[in-house]
């Protein structure tokens, strides 16, 4: 191996280290944009270089605590699920604070079908969610993308990039399937809501989500 190879080694590891500690430090999702820009990199090279550390971040083999969890515009780190029992009691955090049957329930009738309307989870479950419904929204877990071109114009929800982020996955198609028959969804074209909410706050651990 020879000096321009070691060089150049040597310059992709410190490269590595750098988009390490700038994700370490921020604790919330970083775009690749920002990253690219202070490391003086194309903002493809970027994404494919956090994309191959994010394989050696989250192989089965690796003996890392944490994963690196990438999206379409950002990336973050988050702790591994099998350690947050040690880091509860590493740092006193008691385990309360899950989502609710009811809540899940919602979120997992919106993740399925979105975008979606409040009507037709209630069509779903049968009883009224406004309660589970503003509650995943305070969370930031779902979040209102328009309305539905019909008599009313209700809000259409979906979920969020930090719905992705709490669960540890990278994109909704890598939901478990499922074979649970839906009511149809409204196939009625959808207007764009300016100001639909923005929920961007962080999170380092599954268990943190709430």
């Amino acid at each position: 191996m020879n000096e321009q190879t070691n060089q150049q080694i040597d310059q992709l590891k410190n490269i590595e280290g750098a988009i390490e500690a700038i994700l370490y430090a921020a604790g919330y999702p970083v775009k690749y944009t920002k990253i690219a820009e202070v490391l003086g990199l194309d903002l493809r090279n970027t994404k494919k270089l956090i994309e191959n550390m994010a394989k050696d971040f989250n192989s089965d083999k690796s003996k890392r605590g944490i994963n690196l969890l990438i999206f379409d515009e950002t990336c973050q780190f988050c702790t591994k699920e099998q350690y947050a029992p040690y880091i509860r009691e590493a740092l006193g955090i008691r385990r309360g604070g899950n989502l609710s049957a009811s809540s899940m329930e919602v979120l997992a009738i919106v993740a399925y079908n979105q975008p979606i309307t409040r009507t037709f989870v209630d069509q779903v479950r049968g009883v009224d969610s406004s309660y589970a419904m503003n509650s995943l929204i305070d969370k930031g877990l779902i979040e209102a993308c328009g309305r539905l071109d019909a008599p009313g114009r209700p809000m259409l929800y979906i979920t969020t990039e930090k719905f992705l982020r709490v669960f540890g996955i990278q994109s909704l198609s890598e939901l478990p399937a499922t074979e649970t028959m839906l009511p149809p969804k409204e196939e009625v074209p959808i207007i764009a809501e300016e100001d639909s909410v923005d929920e961007d706050a962080g999170i380092t651990s599954v268990e943190e989500m709430l």
